[in-house]
């Protein structure tokens, strides 16, 4: 039986949009006048059809269907327990409490470095603060209990006082358990809840937020020769399968963010091809996070003009999901991005 996804595209942003929005010529995504889109594009495995929604009456029953109930879960406000999607994106500030993350390993690993970068990141705009102390980049290697605990218990002690919300960057569920009883906001797991057993009952126990991140094998063999069937819709099946099992299992709240784990697992065409269709993943209903910062894929595309920071890259990919209407944007240089996103909103207000 052939399955119907449901992208959004054609967007608009600012004054536009909301003069879009007052004659019904497009229509609001998560219920924000600010940003809308007029158009949805039906995929399926085998071909791609683009609708205006003022077309979507004349589509056959079972598309029409298809379309109006996707529609319903984009167009819907997004509610998340101490989160306010009103003014988007949300800026998610990277903390690796690490000797050895791919960007800024050992910069950041003690407990007094880590508060003041933290504060920082608060300054300059940053709404949730990540902290994590294993290393997930390709080619790294797992370590014990004790040694992640001992990077980040401290620190998250002395972060949390600064009364923000404070997302736990882990894999484990010990280390999960520790950190919900410091009394973090979230969890941001990158092996998308499948490489501990217990987490999902941790989950399910303490009824905390958390991040479904998408991920194709460990850090350690991830992008050695990635393979997929048709990335953008084998990870929309992999959300929806894991939400359907979270579900199974008695997690009934919505706090769930999806983050399709850009450089986990894919490829540069992998990657483009994720980016450019992020929209895509608003018809699971779901907060969108995307984190781009500093990644690979800057090299692969700038080239010669690569740079130590990838500053450029990561704010042209920063303004682009913006535009796909995505909630919440993982980065390192909060200051920077976040200057990009006023001077554009000022532009386009």
């Amino acid at each position: 039986m052939e399955k119907y996804y449901t992208r959004t595209c054609n967007f608009y942003y600012g004054n536009e949009s909301l003069k879009k929005v007052k004659n019904k010529s497009a229509l609001p995504l998560n219920n924000s006048k600010f940003i809308s889109f007029d158009t949805i594009e039906i995929i399926t495995r085998k071909y791609r059809k683009k609708i205006h929604i003022k077309d979507i009456k004349l589509q056959k029953k079972k598309i029409k269907n298809k379309i109006n109930n996707d529609l319903n879960l984009i167009i819907k406000k997004k509610y998340f327990k101490k989160l306010n999607f009103t003014n988007l994106p949300l800026l998610m500030g990277i903390i690796n409490l690490t000797p050895d993350s791919f960007s800024d390993g050992g910069k950041y690993n003690t407990k007094n470095k880590s508060f003041i970068h933290a504060k920082d990141l608060i300054k300059n705009g940053c709404k949730i603060l990540d902290i994590g102390g294993e290393s997930t980049r390709p080619g790294s290697r797992e370590i014990e209990n004790k040694l992640e605990w001992k990077r980040v218990g401290g620190a998250l002690k002395k972060i949390k006082k600064l009364n923000t919300f404070v997302s736990l960057d882990t894999r484990k569920s010990w280390i999960m358990k520790k950190g919900i009883n410091y009394k973090v906001n979230l969890i941001n797991d990158v092996s998308g809840l499948g490489h501990d057993s217990d987490t999902i009952n941790i989950l399910k126990e303490t009824n905390v937020p958390f991040v479904i991140n998408h991920t194709q094998g460990t850090p350690t063999k991830m992008q050695k020769n990635p393979k997929y069937k048709n990335v953008l819709l084998d990870i929309y099946d992999f959300f929806e399968s894991k939400i359907n099992e979270i579900r199974s299992k008695g997690i009934k709240h919505n706090n769930i963010i999806l983050d399709p784990g850009i450089g986990f697992g894919k490829n540069l065409k992998h990657n483009i091809t994720l980016i450019r269709n992020v929209s895509i993943f608003h018809s699971l209903g779901f907060p969108i996070m995307l984190g781009i910062s500093r990644k690979r894929f800057i090299k692969d595309l700038s080239r010669n003009n690569d740079s130590k920071e990838r500053l450029g890259g990561t704010i042209a990919s920063a303004l682009h999901a913006m535009m796909q209407g995505v909630q919440i944007l993982r980065v390192h240089d909060v200051n920077e991005v976040n200057q990009s996103i006023k001077v554009f909103q000022s532009i386009n207000h």
